[in-house]
């Protein structure tokens, strides 16, 4: 086990959810003005470290960065987070003219260089950046329908896509390296619609290609998904060399949790969705129902099961930051 991996499931009360979106609040600003600034990402990430007792710094699980960097077009909106409205090819055969773009294209630049100044505000704990995985952006550069159904029709040019969004990827990640990310948390929720046999053919080889190519002692691997169907794949997942696993609420950890590696921490999953619509009492159930129910098992921290929205209220995630001090004091 990595010596910060270790520091991190020796402090369990010290969470790690996936929490970023609500910074805005903090900072009153739009999603709009928080993504399209480096000065705003590492401020708000910096707010975020300074109210809540986190364990490591995540910066903003913007999904559609890549997709924009490789031409797709996005769709932004003040209070939301970008979503892709249209890829960059209709035809699985126009995979081979697909031009890797190079890291800085698009919001890129502006993302590495909110690690960076991130780094400057935050020296007490780890930062860690976040990127799409391979098939999820493979999912937004062509159709996500049409993709898996390429799957079976045509496989060799869905690989050509996937080997090309993984190329990018790796460099992607390198450059946040060499900004000052001390790991990196890739979300590969589109992985979560494949059956079992589709997963090991069209993620896993390309995720265990990035986590190989950017991996040392001293960078952290954390791989996440949200997909219900995750439980089934957990054989060929488990062996993705990831430090973190990091689950989605839709995912019955108990399943999971006997079959992971003993030397990797398993987090998850409080229901994202409770943090807006909630209240702190539905919260503190929601964290103990979870901590109940797998805390048996050394290697599992308590987190959200995934993003954090924006509009979420506060004193629900006050809440769940109290409800884990109070079990682990």
């Amino acid at each position: 086990m990595k010596e910060l991996v270790k520091k991190i499931i020796d402090n369990k009360s010290k969470t790690i959810p996936i929490l970023s979106f609500p910074s805005t609040q903090l900072l009153t600003i739009t999603v709009k003005e928080l993504l399209g600034s480096a000065e705003m990402q590492a401020k708000g990430m910096k707010a975020i470290a300074d109210r809540c007792n986190i364990g490591a710094s995540l910066n903003m699980m913007d999904l559609s960065v890549e997709a924009e960097a490789f031409g797709a077009e996005i769709v932004f909106n003040d209070n939301h987070v970008p979503t892709v409205r249209k890829g960059i090819i209709d035809d699985i055969f126009d995979s081979e003219k697909i031009v890797v773009p190079p890291v800085g294209s698009g919001r890129t630049a502006i993302y590495i260089e909110g690690i960076r100044k991130a780094k400057e505000k935050i020296n007490d704990i780890p930062v860690f950046c976040g990127v799409i995985g391979p098939y999820s952006l493979a999912s937004r550069l062509f159709d996500m329908t049409e993709l898996m159904i390429e799957c079976y029709e045509n496989p060799d040019e869905v690989k050509i896509l996937l080997s090309k969004t993984t190329e990018f990827l790796v460099e992607y990640i390198k450059a946040f390296k060499e900004a000052g990310a001390d790991g990196v948390l890739t979300a590969e929720p589109a992985a979560g619609l494949l059956s079992p046999s589709l997963n090991a053919e069209f993620s896993a080889p390309f995720v265990k290609k990035i986590f190989g190519s950017v991996n040392d002692e001293n960078f952290v691997l954390c791989y996440h998904n949200c997909g219900e169907a995750i439980a089934d794949m957990i054989t060929e997942i488990k062996e993705y060399g990831a430090d973190i696993y990091h689950f989605g609420n839709a995912v019955p950890l108990m399943r999971i949790l006997p079959e992971m590696p003993s030397d990797a921490i398993v987090m998850g999953n409080i229901d994202p969705v409770l943090f807006r619509t909630g209240t702190p009492r539905d919260i503190r159930e929601n964290v103990r129902k979870i901590y109940d129910e797998c805390s048996l098992y050394k290697n599992f921290m308590l987190s959200s099961g995934c993003d954090i929205p924006a509009e979420s209220i506060w004193e629900n995630i006050d809440a769940y930051f109290e409800s884990i001090k109070e079990l682990y004091s």
